[in-house]
């Protein structure tokens, strides 16, 4: 996540420094958006920059598949994890820096080429292709906030920078040795590496002798930014239909699959309706009225930290759905039942938690949801796969209709 730092504002020369008047420690370079106060949003090429992570979504959805088991949810919670931080951080920098000039519009490609590499590793993340997933993702952190630090001139946005960069050459060691290590030491490196990347968004990127970047200077473009996380979310959920769609295509087309497709279709349509039907605006809302002091840590807090569960909700609910569509007369077991309805659950969790972030008020009929998708599980497991995912759009779509009426 890149901000823009310190609240004491060094002179700079007219032409590295935005009207004082402003407040603003943006640079004026001709690679930074325009700051008219005009609405911005998201360019084609970042549409565009989005599609390698599609691809990183559906692999990640593919590994668990793999090897249903507490094991491969963990690999796969880790590798989502990352993968969204790479995303994420991109995500805040682009909010400053303009994709339709060409220098920008190489640091993204470069951003893509190593997500793209970093996706391809994905399914031997955590054995043959470790050390590519790391080195993949620790090049593309640090590439991309040294250039920033050498496109912008001396001042705050450029020193919040160095102290981004120097947290991301703070952790290359532990993502490279932990692509070299055994399995056990693996584990052990690349948690200390993600946990220093997680945390330091939270201490504001703190160095000794230097202190944090105030984030009273994380000045961002709300509607942009709100519709970037916005498309994330699309991305999930549309990988979601992809993979139930492939699966369904796979197995003749039976009665049952046929049913069972149209089930999960509902179930995306379900998860699309309760989080853009009322909660992505009011949380995008609340944000751009928040005071200048806090915009920042509000756009930390949504969509940098409690979009991650929406996110992985997503991605279970896809293997769910799957499970469903290629064994609609089976039981799903334990582990399936898990993911069919522990995903939902994990979903309203997030939207729940960016709505009370931003002071919206909290619908109970959600919290009601939750409690009955994990307390159904054990009984789950033992019904036919086709049956909990009625139940499910029949729960999921009771609470659509409860919202809108309660709208």
């Amino acid at each position: 996540m890149e901000t823009a730092a310190s609240s004491q504002q060094p002179e700079l020369p007219a032409s590295g420094r935005r009207e004082q008047s402003s407040g603003s420690v943006i640079p004026d370079i001709p690679y930074i958006r325009e700051r008219d106060g005009t609405e911005q949003r998201a360019t084609f090429f970042e549409l565009f920059f989005d599609l390698v992570y599609v691809f990183a979504i559906t692999q990640l959805s593919h590994h668990l598949l793999a090897d249903l088991s507490w094991k491969g949810a963990a690999e796969m919670a880790f590798m989502l994890i990352a993968v969204y931080w790479a995303w994420n951080y991109t995500t805040w920098m682009a909010n400053w820096f303009d994709p339709e000039t060409i220098p920008v519009r190489l640091i993204l490609v470069y951003v893509m080429l190593a997500s793209l590499l970093m996706a391809v590793a994905i399914p031997q993340g955590f054995g043959d292709e470790a050390l590519l997933f790391g080195c993949s993702y620790s090049a593309l952190q640090i590439g991309r906030n040294a250039f920033v630090v050498g496109v912008t001139p001396a001042g705050d946005f450029n020193r919040n920078f160095k102290q981004i960069l120097a947290w991301s050459i703070l952790t290359a060691p532990l993502w490279v040795a932990g692509g070299l290590a055994s399995d056990e030491l693996r584990w052990v490196l690349w948690l200390a590496a993600l946990g220093l990347d997680l945390l330091a968004p939270l201490v504001m990127f703190w160095i000794p002798r230097v202190g944090p970047t105030p984030i009273s200077q994380w000045q961002i473009n709300g509607q942009h930014f709100a519709e970037r996380f916005q498309l994330f979310v699309i991305i999930a959920i549309g990988e979601s239909i992809v993979l139930t769609g492939a699966t369904a295509s796979g197995t003749g087309l039976g009665g049952a699959h046929v049913v069972a497709l149209g089930l999960a279709f509902l179930g995306s349509t379900a998860l699309w309706w309760l989080y853009f039907g009322h909660v992505a605006g009011a949380v995008a809302e609340r944000i751009g009225q928040s005071m200048a002091d806090d915009v920042g840590r509000m756009g930390r807090d949504v969509y940098t930290y409690l979009h991650l569960p929406i996110i992985a909700g997503i991605v279970l609910v896809a293997v769910g759905d799957e499970l469903v569509v290629a064994h609609p007369d089976e039981s799903l077991h334990v582990s399936g039942a898990l993911v069919t309805l522990g995903g939902p659950a994990l979903y309203l969790l997030g939207v729940m938690a960016c709505a009370a972030r931003v002071g919206s008020p909290q619908s109970w009929p959600r919290a009601v949801v939750v409690v009955l998708l994990l307390a159904a599980i054990p009984l789950a497991a033992q019904m036919p796969a086709i049956a909990v995912s009625a139940a499910l759009i029949l729960l999921l779509g009771s609470l659509v209709v409860t919202e809108e009426l309660r709208a």
